[in-house]
């Protein structure tokens, strides 16, 4: 009997340590992503924005929420390094989480560290290919590398489905105007 209660107590850190499925805020993206196609301005995208992060930044459970909040306060306060490492667990905890990496990436970004935001923000978008900021985040992050002809590309599937994003402005021919 007493051989039961580690037994017990291993099976239940274990338990907890499991992250729970991510919210399938699918469909209701589909639906903002179409509905940005449609805005009849950018107040309007803005609104659509919005919703777009509240859902982005719906983690699994109050563990993934605390520590996708504290990485994204860390990253606010310029502790890259802290965000960063505050993400690696939370990636770690919930790897299907999309936004957990697409936030890291971004630390990574603003230490100019572009290849491992590239890693992550590939990562972002195999698990949420249709994730409007990872897609203009990807694009930048390849225009920090001077990848200028693959951030191009990028950037037009993002302006695609948001016309109203503000880096369309970095396209070099407006959308539409290509041959």
């Amino acid at each position: 009997m007493k051989w039961l209660l580690p037994i017990f107590f291993c099976a239940n850190a274990a338990f907890a340590e499991t992250c729970p499925p991510v919210p399938d805020h699918s469909v209701r993206l589909g639906e903002i992503i179409t509905a940005l196609g449609r805005a009849n301005g950018e107040a309007d995208a803005r609104v659509l924005t919005q919703e777009l992060w509240s859902l982005w930044t719906d983690a699994p459970d109050e563990r993934a929420q605390a520590l996708l909040d504290e990485g994204m306060r860390k990253r606010s306060n310029f502790d890259f390094l802290g965000a960063r490492d505050t993400l690696d667990r939370l990636v770690e905890y919930c790897p299907e989480f999309a936004e957990g990496y697409n936030q890291r990436a971004f630390a990574s970004y603003l230490r100019q560290d572009y290849d491992a935001a590239l890693i992550d923000l590939d990562v972002t978008l195999s698990i949420m290919p249709n994730h409007v900021a990872a897609l203009s985040g990807k694009a930048l992050t390849l225009m920090g590398l001077g990848r200028n002809d693959q951030a191009q590309e990028v950037l037009r599937q993002a302006v695609r489905m948001n016309p109203w994003l503000g880096e369309r402005a970095l396209l070099t021919e407006p959308l539409g105007t290509e041959l």
